[in-house]
């Protein structure tokens, strides 16, 4: 089965690593695998470097990128050009770029060939994956509207799979905002090699030295990209609230901001007017970023809108608490409702927080920093949820299987798109 991936970009982040693993996972007797990305922009941390770790080898459209272009129509093109020339079984696409340009590439190659007109268009599989959607806090009121029924037609006339990586997102995408049939719909959630980010003693030891931490002090750790959707000027507000508080009244804290990104410059600027910048200290993109949770105490995200976020996952498989706003997929992180404290709520495997509230937030830290016992209860039930749930080989064998049953209604010559 000759499988056709595309993703717009290989930056910093969960569907860069997860379109390289289903890449790579995806060559045996059974499935071929071609990857297709597009170029990362300036002020984006390229992962190319994990691809090549992997032993995966992209095609590289210079062309497609973030931002819609004009250059998006030679996009479409080349891919045009290169299923035609190769007639894969399935293409699947990741992210809204690229769900855009090879669906309008995939709708191209079935219709556009002499058989159409005897109603037998080529028959090609098209599955796309939401990790996240661009149909709120991204964009302006028109631009999201017109993101938002370009998927509309997507779903309806491009696509016989789309699928949500967690319940909480499908119900968004397709409750919320209407897009495709239910039908249409599996959840297959995110993997990751759990057994890559296990905690030890020597990387907690070297790491906090390294960013001047005592065993006393706890350690809040943002990872991610420095995007507006992350909205780390909240965590900012979090700390210079923190500093507000009178020296007996707070545990000792270092906010930590891992990653790196186009808004770097104007967040330092802005912890330095907040005068945090004693209390906040920015790391950059690490590689080794086992060694990062083995050194953090819990992981904080302040997020406007979310998939299912990476960074949580990977925390709760290094035994680490995490604290969140409530948005997408991290309610379906966070477990069942332990106590409603108002403003927050602790769960099982984390502690959620109503998005905007900056003093709701930073009693969600002061709660967990000062209950170590809490914190390591959660970041046990964290790692037994993501063994059971979010594995690569759970994520591998799920993909496999969808392909399969593609693959066997591609051959009963079921209609492209369902009624």
């Amino acid at each position: 089965m000759k499988i056709l991936r595309i993703i717009a970009r290989l930056n910093v982040g969960g569907p860069a690593r997860h379109v390289v693993w289903l890449t790579k996972e995806l060559q045996d007797d059974e499935f071929q695998t071609v990857l297709i990305a597009g170029t990362v922009p300036d002020g984006e941390e390229d992962m190319s470097y994990f691809a090549a770790e992997n032993g995966v080898e992209p095609i590289y459209l210079k062309e497609m990128s973030r931002e819609l272009s004009i250059r998006d129509l030679i996009s479409i093109y080349k891919i045009y050009r290169y299923i035609r020339r190769e007639s894969p079984d399935i293409v699947h696409t990741h992210t809204a770029k690229a769900g855009t340009v090879g669906r309008v590439a995939v709708f191209m190659y079935r219709w556009l060939t002499w058989s159409t007109l005897v109603l037998k268009p080529r028959n090609v599989r098209s599955v796309h994956t939401f990790h996240g959607h661009v149909f709120h806090s991204y964009y302006g009121r028109f631009k999201t509207a017109a993101f938002l029924r370009i998927e509309k037609l997507l779903a309806r006339f491009a696509t016989n799979k789309i699928l949500a990586i967690s319940s909480q997102q499908l119900n968004e995408i397709n409750g919320k905002f209407g897009v495709g049939r239910k039908d249409q719909f599996s959840v297959i959630p995110l993997g990751i090699d759990t057994d890559s980010m296990v905690a030890n003693e020597s990387d907690r030891k070297a790491f906090r030295e390294e960013v001047g931490a005592t065993e006393r002090d706890v350690l809040v750790g943002f990872v991610g990209r420095l995007t507006e959707i992350k909205d780390l000027s909240h965590l900012l507000r979090v700390a210079a609230m923190y500093n507000d508080l009178s020296r007996s009244a707070k545990p000792s804290i270092k906010f930590l901001i891992v990653g790196d990104g186009h808004l770097r410059e104007s967040l330092q600027r802005e912890a330095e007017g907040l005068g945090v910048l004693e209390t906040v200290i920015f790391i950059g993109n690490r590689k080794d970023i086992s060694t990062v949770y083995s050194g953090l105490d819990l992981v904080a995200l302040t997020s406007k809108n979310e998939g299912t976020p990476l960074s949580l996952i990977e925390a709760m498989a290094a035994d680490r608490a995490f604290i969140s706003t409530e948005v997408g997929g991290v309610v379906d992180l966070l477990g069942d409702v332990r106590e409603d404290a108002g403003g927050f709520k602790i769960c099982e495997r984390g502690i959620g927080v109503e998005p905007g509230s900056t003093e709701s937030y930073l009693s969600a830290v002061l709660r967990l920093a000062e209950n170590k016992q809490l914190r390591e209860k959660m970041g046990h039930a964290g790692r037994d949820f993501v063994e059971k749930h979010y594995s690569k080989q759970r994520l591998v064998a799920d993909i496999k299987e969808l392909y399969r049953d593609l693959a066997g209604a591609r051959a009963e010559n079921s209609p492209v798109i369902d009624e």
